[in-house]
């Protein structure tokens, strides 16, 4: 990081939360296979994120543009927010009391970036189709701050009239926003403006399908009832990065086995792994209903708690660097955790015969 992160600023990470979230006991599971070689078709890949996750699934993108179709982002402000600082992080893209973010001096990084060749190809960016949420009663992330990224993006963006959705929703507060279905459990849900729990917010809005429609085109909706594929876990130890957790999750929709579905990658937001929430995100968010119905697989990551990382966030301030460097490079090509999640999709675009 670019300052130095004593307790006292670890304690108020955690006391401000970075993502609220309260911990959960995870039931013994079987060990965790390899994460599977599935030869997923390289188009109409899809990043989504909420809050850290969020931030992450906008530096994937931004890194990466040209292994994307979509980004996806509820309640998460602008690429490279933080610069390598914590305080920053909690000052400027959580709450503002230290002002809101300049793009002027964003667009600076990323063009020091580009001429070091660690974002992507900028007519890939100008490509993408990009979603944006937010709940206008957050109060952990400041709802102006999501639009500071929109305003970012239709910099970027090659015609953000028809690329770019940016939507509120008045009485939601901080998280993932859903419309839950019959056999949801009521302990999977958190109150809408209130928050807190699992930020699985019961708001009667399917987030999922709002965003998974406006990045891919017309989608078939899901018939009610179980998805009908399997949810497996898969060993992270294969893709090594501080912060990542011992194993991460994938929804498979039946006959993906064969290859050739699409891929959406899913990141949860701080205290939403399964750590702290059991399976609730990664069985409840949505995604799978429709993934199912349009075969497509779901990757869901996982992050893990630390002393530097105590609620389980994706590394979006630069935590999982070496402390030695200055200007921590974790939003750009080279930052570790950014590196094996794009390792992670390389292996599930590869065939079974690339073993």
């Amino acid at each position: 990081m670019s300052d130095p992160a004593p307790m006292s600023a670890f304690r108020c990470l955690a006391a401000t939360s970075l993502c609220l979230g309260l911990a959960a006991p995870v039931a013994a599971q079987e060990g965790p296979g390899q994460l599977p070689h599935l030869d997923i078709d390289r188009d109409g890949t899809s990043v989504l994120g909420v809050s850290s996750g969020g931030y992450m699934a906008t530096q994937l993108a931004v890194a990466w543009p040209e292994q994307f179709a979509g980004l996806g982002v509820a309640a998460a402000g602008p690429w490279a927010c933080a610069r390598g600082s914590l305080g920053l992080a909690l000052g400027q893209c959580m709450m503002t009391q230290r002002g809101m973010p300049d793009l002027t001096e964003l667009q600076n990084r990323y063009d020091a970036y580009a001429r070091r060749d660690l974002v992507g190809d900028p007519d890939a960016l100008a490509d993408l189709r990009v979603f944006i949420w937010h709940g206008s009663e957050d109060e952990t992330v400041d709802p102006a701050l999501s639009q500071v990224l929109a305003d970012q993006f239709r910099d970027w963006l090659a015609s953000p009239d028809d690329q770019l959705r940016f939507m509120t929703s008045e009485q939601a507060g901080h998280g993932w926003p859903l419309a839950t279905r019959p056999g949801t459990p009521v302990d999977a849900l958190a109150d809408c403006r209130g928050g807190g729990g699992t930020h699985l917010l019961a708001c009667d809005l399917d987030i999922a399908g709002k965003m998974l429609g406006w990045l891919h085109g017309d989608l078939t909706p899901p018939e009610p009832g179980k998805p009908q594929g399997e949810l497996v876990r898969f060993d992270q130890s294969d893709f090594d990065a501080r912060g990542l957790g011992d194993a991460g999750y994938l929804f498979m929709p039946a006959g993906c086995e064969a290859g050739g579905c699409k891929l959406t990658v899913a990141l949860h937001g701080c205290a939403m792994d399964v750590e702290q929430i059991d399976e609730a995100f990664v069985r409840h968010s949505g995604l799978n209903e429709w993934a199912a119905a349009n075969q497509r697989v779901v990757l869901y990551p996982q992050a893990e708690t630390s002393l530097p990382n105590p609620q389980g966030c994706w590394d979006w301030w630069g935590f999982a660097e070496s402390t030695w460097q200055l200007d921590p490079l974790h939003d750009s090509r080279q930052g570790s955790q950014t590196g094996a999640l794009m390792a992670m999709i390389e292996r599930l675009q590869q065939t079974p015969d690339e073993k």
